[in-house]
């Protein structure tokens, strides 16, 4: 069986993803899809086939359980004692794009063509973008819903 190779232009979308209550790792993960191409039918491992993704209303994702408290994000400056750490609420309250930017980045290969995926992000702390004139279509992501309570399941069995 031989490799899709898709002949002339690459056909890509715009799409436009509305964060606000949706989960962050939920939203990232079906971004981190159509940005590689994979929901296409010319989707190509070795090749750059997906589509362009507007996110609007990055302050208002969520996060679920303790991980606004409790999680931290490190980085190294490259020099000796140089482990900086930041707190998940500070970095949300001064760039939420920049965090759902990285998030949505590290589920996108490692490689040059993961860098040229990333480039067909945009994110936006508000609800304006200036990506009118492509036509974006709106992208719904379903969102999980919320666990049944003990009461209710108790109740369902009897």
């Amino acid at each position: 069986m031989s490799t899709y190779f898709p002949k002339g232009e690459i056909a890509r979308s715009w799409y436009v993803v509305d964060a606000d209550g949706q989960t962050l790792g939920r939203m990232a993960a079906r971004v981190a899809r159509l940005l590689s191409g994979k929901d296409s039918p010319q989707y190509t491992p070795f090749l750059d086939t997906g589509s362009h993704v507007v996110i609007i209303n990055a302050a208002k994702v969520r996060v679920t359980g303790m991980k606004a408290e409790q999680k931290k994000y490190h980085r190294y400056t490259g020099f000796p004692g140089g482990l900086r750490t930041e707190e998940f609420k500070k970095r949300f309250e001064r760039a939420p794009e920049r965090l759902i930017e990285d998030t949505i980045t590290g589920m996108l290969p490692h490689t040059k063509l993961g860098r040229q995926m990333a480039t067909k992000l945009k994110v936006y702390r508000g609800d304006k973008h200036p990506h009118q004139a492509q036509q974006p279509q709106a992208l719904e992501i379903a969102r999980k819903s919320s666990p049944k309570s003990a009461h209710d399941r108790g109740a369902k069995r009897a």
